[in-house]
């Protein structure tokens, strides 16, 4: 196709902007310039400012979307029964949450960390019956806690959730707390260490289990001495 005036004059538009900004020295906006007043076709125009096209303002960078933790995939309608009797229940870490949960705890206690657990209902159910024992949720912050439980000589303590965030999980707790209690405290989620941070943490340690072997081996070195000092000291006194 061939090149029109108004072809040329874009290009030394676009030639003339580039040497203003910076990005052209005068014998390069010179040259361009003479090769595009030159060109015949619209292909020999495209060279010449291939490398100096305006794409537009750079976009605004918005914040990665919070990773999902709801996942119906593969849930089950069967509730998680947890039961500690003298004893305890953990849950912690990449587990799932079913949809119903069945919590009883006497003279026990139950933790569950739900921060980087996936959820397989929007709305989860803990019921439960705590005697002289309890129930301590660490949860994301801005998940929606319904507190239905009722307490008798016990209760219910929920802080530090903040506002409900749009689409996340719905917890609601049902039960009895009879000389117990159940704690819900909103956490943020823990960050996973990137792959720099592990290998410094990794050299620290390598460096502290070093500096404990040397001292360790120090203070073997001085008991040792200390002990032949002493048998020295005998050996003189049987003479």
């Amino acid at each position: 196709m061939r090149a029109s005036d108004a072809d040329r004059d874009q290009v030394a538009t676009v030639l003339s902007t580039a040497y203003a900004e910076g990005r052209l020295t005068l014998e390069e906006h010179d040259d361009r310039l003479s090769q595009a007043m030159a060109a015949k076709t619209f292909a020999e125009l495209i060279p010449i400012t291939q490398d100096l096209v305006y794409t537009g303002s750079p976009q605004p960078k918005t914040a990665p979307e919070p990773e999902s933790q709801i996942d119906t995939n593969g849930a089950t309608t069967e509730p998680d029964r947890m039961m500690a009797v003298f004893g305890g229940t953990t849950r912690k870490g990449r587990w799932r949450v079913r949809k119903h949960i069945q919590a009883y705890a006497l003279f026990g206690g139950q933790d569950l960390d739900m921060r980087d657990a996936i959820f397989e209902s929007p709305v989860v159910e803990i019921s439960g019956f705590w005697c002289f024992g309890g129930l301590d949720l660490k949860v994301p912050e801005g998940m929606e806690i319904r507190d239905q439980t009722m307490g008798i000589f016990g209760g219910t303590e929920i802080k530090h959730v903040g506002e409900p965030e749009p689409g996340a999980p719905v917890l609601v707790i049902k039960g009895v707390c009879l000389f117990g209690g159940v704690s819900v405290k909103g956490m943020a989620r823990r960050p996973k260490a990137t792959k720099a941070a592990q290998d410094h943490w990794r050299e620290r340690t390598d460096e502290w289990q070093q500096r404990w072997a040397e001292r360790a081996e120090e203070r073997q070195q001085r008991w040792a001495d200390r002990i032949e000092e002493r048998k020295r000291r005998h050996s003189h006194r049987d003479w």
